[in-house]
């Protein structure tokens, strides 16, 4: 995410409207609701038809899925905002929520947010009532923690992947330009995307390191890491049909990216920002090109997406949806495994922050303008 400077740009750029001409575009839907800056939108997997919405300065709220839901309808799972979760900087907050594969039986969400006291990310389990409608306010099991040095690019997302383990981005650190070195470094956790295993704690630790971890064995490595080399990796999300892994990176000065996620892939910060060399850097062979890239002109503060995986758009089977958050443009994009073979603008929302999906597969958006945005039928 920018400073809050650069939401004039997006309020001049911004065409409020949705595009059409496909025959489908983002509306504004629950049109009762207003929330404060949301930054995540997802389905609780219990069978009910409900949305959960993450506001940044630390509120789990809730309501049923239904077009005329009202005000009074939205219910409050957890708030966390005057105890727990650091607002001082643009870019902190209550940033990410995942329920747990297993949640009908456990009952277990994720939280990953900002603190202070030392200025951290941390990554906590809550455990929801028998209902899931409220995160018991005194459930909160540490797992992670981690020292930001700056007070922007916390990254924030987490989401459990097909394989039952946790993935958690994590941003370099802060300031410009990436100070601390912190890209390419391997025995630092900010840059990052981290696979854990919460699950099967070990070595004295609240989460385990899966075997097959690219770098369990390396020495000198953090065994957490997954991937590499980005500079915030804001959103990201996996392919329900393929397990494909899809983020944004947000970039420094020219160029925003999106990336297919492997393992133990380097992305290239901060030597290198989209296709380009950053700064003088230099590309390594190990280094991984973005699937697209985006210049000014277009976007300067990417919001990564969904594939969309819905019923109510078979046209849409497939595609990769993703947006950015200063400019409003909302791309569709189709690569077949060696290149893109399609790429198109197909809408424009103000101030996206995040996309989700509900228990249909089908898809969302949050306008930190308070709004969600549905992906529907023209």
């Amino acid at each position: 995410m920018k400073p809050a400077s650069l939401i004039l740009t997006a309020v001049l750029l911004c065409v409020i409207s949705p595009l059409h001409a496909q025959g489908y575009g983002f509306e504004h839907t629950f049109k009762h609701l207003q929330f404060q800056r949301p930054v995540r939108i997802a389905a609780v997997p219990d069978g009910t038809d409900r949305l959960f919405v993450v506001e940044q300065a630390g509120r789990v709220l809730w309501f049923e899925n239904r077009p005329n839901v009202a005000g009074a309808d939205v219910h409050v799972a957890l708030d966390i905002s005057g105890n727990k979760v650091r607002r001082k900087g643009n870019e902190e907050g209550l940033l990410g929520l995942a329920f747990h594969p297993d949640f009908k039986n456990n009952h277990f969400v994720f939280l990953h947010y900002s603190a202070s006291a030392p200025r951290r990310n941390i990554l906590s389990r809550w455990t929801m009532d028998n209902d899931a409608k409220r995160i018991l306010p005194d459930s909160e099991h540490v797992i992670l923690e981690v020292p930001q040095p700056f007070g922007n690019h916390n990254g924030g997302d987490i989401h459990f992947g097909p394989d039952g383990l946790l993935y958690i981005t994590l941003g370099d650190g802060g300031a410009g330009g990436d100070p601390h070195e912190n890209g390419q470094n391997l025995s630092t956790l900010l840059a990052t995307i981290l696979r854990i295993d919460v699950d099967h704690p070990q070595h004295g630790k609240p989460y385990g390191i899966p075997d097959n971890n690219p770098f369990a064995k390396a020495p000198g490595a953090r065994p957490e890491i997954y991937a590499y080399g980005l500079r915030n990796a804001w959103r990201f999300s996996f392919d329900p049909q393929t397990g494909a892994l899809w983020a944004g990176d947000v970039g420094q000065n020219a160029k925003e990216e999106i990336d297919l996620i492997t393992p133990g892939g380097n992305y290239g910060w901060n030597a290198r920002e989209g296709f380009s060399p950053y700064n003088g850097g230099t590309k390594t062979p190990d280094m991984i090109d973005p699937i697209v890239e985006h210049g000014r002109n277009e976007a300067a503060c990417i919001t990564g997406g969904y594939v969309y995986r819905g019923n109510a758009l078979p046209q849409l089977q497939g595609a990769y949806i993703y947006g950015d958050y200063v400019t409003g443009n909302i791309w569709r994009l189709r690569y077949d495994g060696q290149k893109v073979t399609d790429h198109e603008l197909i809408g424009n929302v103000p101030e996206i922050a995040s996309f989700g999906v509900d228990a249909h597969g089908e898809l969302y958006l949050c306008s930190l303008r308070g709004q969600i945005y549905k992906l529907t039928p023209k």
